[in-house]
This record gives C-alpha cells, structure tokens and sequence, in this order.
C-alpha cells in the first residue's frame, strides 16, 4: 500500500502548477489517494461577496478541485463532463473542506460526490460531477 505522504507529495506535484485553485484562491491538497482528495481552504475576503457571504464559485472550486485531484490520481486524464452543485448553508468557520470520492468508476467515465464541510463539520454544499477519461 503506498504511502500517505508521498501519495500527498505526488499530488501537490501533479497539481501544483493549477496556479488558479493554488495560488489565486488559495486551495491545499491535504490528503490524496488513487480516487479520492481531501482539500482545504481559508476563507478570507477574497472568497467574500458584496454582502460579506462566502461566494459559491469559491465553494465550487474548492469542490472542483478535489475532484480533479482525486480523478487524475491515475495515469489517466480527466476532465468533467457535467456537474451539479446543491448549496445548503453558509459555512459557520473560515475552514473549509472539499472531500471527494468515487460513486462509480467506469473504463471512460467516472461520477464523484463531493463533500463540502466547514471546519465544524457542518454541510455547505454537496456537488455531484461526472467525467471523461481521455487516453494520454
């Protein structure tokens, strides 16, 4: 079984250069597996609306990008076909988590849930995407 930390390694390398998620929003890998991520951000007024409220497109890129992460954690290329975003509450902490993880996994099509909590546990959105595997 491969490790944790170099499997976290190796997604921050395959992912590091997404400049948008990393370094414009402010997205981290915190764990990766073949199929599944878990990742982070820090809610801080760039992630804010004219209201004060955590945007949704700062929501669903932290849930974009954990299902890029965890779909492209193999040799092959994903990208999304479709996706649907429910949200549900604003979060209750400037801590958020995207978790995603696989409902199907097929030759040319996969479909993931992700998960968005806050640092509290509580649910901020629930986002289902499907996606393409290309052939390198």
């Amino acid at each position: 079984m491969p490790d944790p930390n170099e499997l976290l390694e190796l997604a921050n390398q395959r992912f590091g250069n997404d400049l948008y998620a990393t370094q414009t929003t402010g997205i981290e890998i915190v764990a990766a597996d073949e199929h599944y991520a878990k990742c982070k951000l820090e809610v801080d007024g760039r992630h804010r609306n004219a209201m004060g409220a955590v945007m949704g497109g700062a929501v669903y890129t932290l849930a974009d990008f954990a299902f890029a992460v965890a779909a492209n954690m193999d040799t092959l290329n994903t990208v999304s076909l479709t996706s649907n975003v429910s949200f549900v509450a604003q979060p209750k902490s400037n801590t958020l988590f995207a978790e995603a993880k696989p409902v199907k996994e097929g030759k040319t099509t996969c479909h993931y849930q992700i998960a968005v909590t806050d640092s509290l546990g509580n649910t901020v959105a629930s986002v289902a995407t499907s996606g393409l595997k290309i052939k390198k």
